[in-house]
């Protein structure tokens, strides 16, 4: 699997948890303290999230963060 292809699935998965938990981008965006283009890009494989983003967003989504890394 290439870097772009492993980011973009992450996107796609982190996607699925933020609509899993009731939020759209914008809430999530406010919930984690980022603007909603940042999180648009991260859904979108366009970033390459640091360890901390994952956690603020995970904190956000209210689940461990090692759930979002949890796909494949």
């Amino acid at each position: 699997m290439t870097k772009s292809e492993y980011l973009a699935k992450l996107g796609k998965h982190i996607a699925n948890k933020r609509k899993e938990a009731g939020l759209n981008q914008t809430q999530l965006a406010e919930k984690c303290d980022k603007d909603r283009q940042s999180i648009q890009r991260l859904e979108k494989g366009g970033m390459n999230p640091t360890a901390y983003y994952l956690w603020e967003v995970a904190k956000a989504l209210n689940i461990p963060t090692k759930e979002l890394l949890n796909f494949d």
